[in-house]
Order: structure tokens, then C-alpha cells, then sequence
């Protein structure tokens, strides 16, 4: 069968045309021959968000904006987009609004919820969420650094005019005097190092030999302590706490007038009755004294012996005691 030229060049019309629409959905990203889900999703405002921006799904590219629209009813605007994954995704999956970087425009990532079974079917609307970009969240920051920064700043020229105020001219030549006296007092301090150094040096043998002779008396203190260690000083300290126990007791019984010594000190009759008798004692030897012959009668004539008187109390040597 031969073809007429009308067939073909209709046919080439119909070729051209189809080639067109194709190349015209090529340069949109869309393909012809790939079926795409359709999916909604309302922002109040997509600020740089613009048609054909990546839709991203844990970083893999799944499709794109397809277009931005106004919802007349509700002001908010209307995004749609063109998906090509076969990922399952839920109704109660989120679409978030994001930006990627500083320089680029915003796009939008699909937060997937694995745990809803119900997927989105085509034409449906997920929910809407935004994420601060790294230029808001450095606005947000930035903004309470500054109001610190400007009350610094206010504090900073009241201190300066405050130092303005008080470094007038006599202020200012009292620093300088003030700093000139340091600079002495640090140049005489650089002159007493110095002397002190060369005492040091000049007394070098001596403090040697004091530190010689101080460790020597650590090690005799070293060796007194063994010596205390090794002489058991907690049985001395027993064995005498115990005699002081026992004269303690002692004297104890005596003020007690317990056994013959404490009836000796405290038996008051005893003391009345030597008391008594070294008073006769005495009165015996002075009469002996004053009149010996009544105690010794030698006769060489052979006199009779006179009778024997009793002896009188001196009254003066009785007074006297």
C-alpha cells in the first residue's frame, strides 16, 4: 500500500506534536511515560519556596513542586507536589519546609510515619510543617546578643565619661606620680634581691651546715622515737596509773582510820594520852633537875634519908606550854 503525501505529512504533524508536548514536560521534569502521585499541602507562607524545588525524603530527591496556588477561602497558599517514589507514604505524614542552606531556596522534606499502615492516595493533603533555617535561627539569637551588646555599650561610656570626670588634670598627674613611686619601690625591691642573693651566696657553707645539722637532730629525733616506741610506754603508763591506784587507796584507809597506821592518826584519845604523858616526862626530869636527892640519897655519915615530898606543878613552865 503506497502512502499519499497527505498521510505522511500528516503523520509527521502528529510526530512533531507529540515530540513537542514530550520535550515541553522533559524541560518541567516531568516524564510521560512515569506515573506520578499528587499530593497537597497548605503553608501560611512559603517565603522563598519556589515551583519545580526538590521535595526530598531523608535526603533523596522524590519529586518537586509542582506549582504554588492561593486558597481564596482561606488566604493560606496552596503547594502542589509531584512525587515519583514507591515509598509508602501515610496520611498522617508531614511535610516540612526547610531551608538547606544560606544560599539556596527553601524546599520542602516529606517526614515519613512508618508506624501509620493508611497511605496517602493521589489528591490528598498532608500536614504542613516549618523548620527555622539557619539565617532565622541566627536572627533569633542574634537579636538578645545585640540588646546585651547595646547595654554593654551604654556601660561602657558611662564608665568613660565617670573616668572622664574623676582623671582631670590633678588625677592624672597623681597616676603619674603614683606610677613613678612603684617604678622606685620596684627598683629598690630589684636592689634588696639582689643584696639578699649575695648573702646567700656569702653564707652558702653556713646554711649548708645548718641544714646539716638540722637533719642530723631529725634522724636522733628519728631514732629517740623508736627508742619510745620500742620501750613500751603504754605498759609503763598502765603499771603506773596502777601504783597511783594503790597509794590513792592507801591514803584512802588512812583518812578512813582504817588498820593500825589510820587508828594512829586519827585516834584523838592516843593523841590526849601522849600528849599527857610527854607532859609528866617533862615535869619528872625537871623535878629530878631541881632536887636531885629526892631521888638519890647518898649518906657518908649515915643520915637518916628524908622523906619523900611530892613535887608541884611549875606553874611558870605550865604557863609557858
Amino acid at each position: 500500500m503506497k502512502l499519499t503525501r497527505e498521510i505522511k505529512t500528516a503523520i509527521l504533524v502528529i510526530a512533531s506534536i507529540l515530540l513537542f508536548i514530550w520535550g515541553y514536560s522533559f524541560l518541567k521534569g516531568r516524564d510521560l511515560f512515569t506515573n506520578y502521585k499528587t499530593l497537597y499541602v497548605e503553608y501560611d507562607n512559603v517565603e522563598e519556596l519556589s515551583a519545580s524545588a526538590p521535595v526530598t525524603l531523608n535526603g533523596l530527591i522524590i519529586g518537586k513542586v509542582n506549582k504554588i496556588t492561593i486558597n481564596e477561602t482561606t488566604g493560606k497558599l496552596l503547594v502542589e507536589l509531584q512525587l515519583k517514589t514507591d515509598f509508602p507514604i501515610s496520611k498522617t505524614s508531614k511535610a516540612s519546609l526547610y531551608s538547606p542552606s544560606l544560599i539556596g531556596g527553601k524546599q520542602i522534606k516529606i517526614i515519613p510515619n512508618i508506624e501509620d499502615k493508611v497511605l496517602a492516595e493521589d489528591g490528598e493533603t498532608l500536614g504542613s510543617t516549618v523548620e527555622l533555617g539557619l539565617t532565622e535561627s541566627l536572627g533569633g539569637k542574634i537579636q538578645p546578643i545585640e540588646e546585651k551588646l547595646n547595654l554593654m555599650l551604654a556601660n561602657i561610656n558611662t564608665l568613660v565619661t565617670g573616668l572622664n570626670n574623676v582623671l582631670d588634670k590633678k588625677g592624672q598627674e597623681d597616676i603619674k606620680k603614683s606610677l613613678a613611686e612603684l617604678s622606685q619601690t620596684m627598683e629598690q625591691f630589684h636592689r634588696a634581691s639582689g643584696t639578699l642573693n649575695s648573702i646567700l651566696d656569702s653564707n652558702k657553707g653556713q646554711i649548708n651546715g645548718v641544714v646539716t645539722n638540722f637533719n642530723k637532730m631529725s634522724n636522733n629525733f628519728s631514732k629517740i622515737s623508736d627508742s619510745l616506741n620500742k620501750a613500751d610506754l603504754g605498759k609503763t603508763v598502765r603499771n603506773l596509773n596502777q601504783t597511783l591506784a594503790k597509794v590513792d587507796g592507801l591514803m584512802s584507809n588512812l583518812n578512813s582510820g582504817k588498820g593500825t597506821a589510820g587508828k594512829l592518826l586519827n585516834d584523838d584519845a592516843l593523841y590526849n594520852n601522849l600528849s599527857k604523858t610527854s607532859k609528866e616526862l617533862e615535869l619528872l626530869l625537871q623535878d629530878v633537875r631541881l632536887y636531885p636527892t629526892r631521888y638519890v640519897n647518898v649518906s657518908l655519915f649515915g643520915k637518916k634519908n628524908k622523906p619523900y615530898v611530892a613535887p608541884k606543878e611549875d606553874t611558870n613552865s605550865t604557863t609557858k606550854k
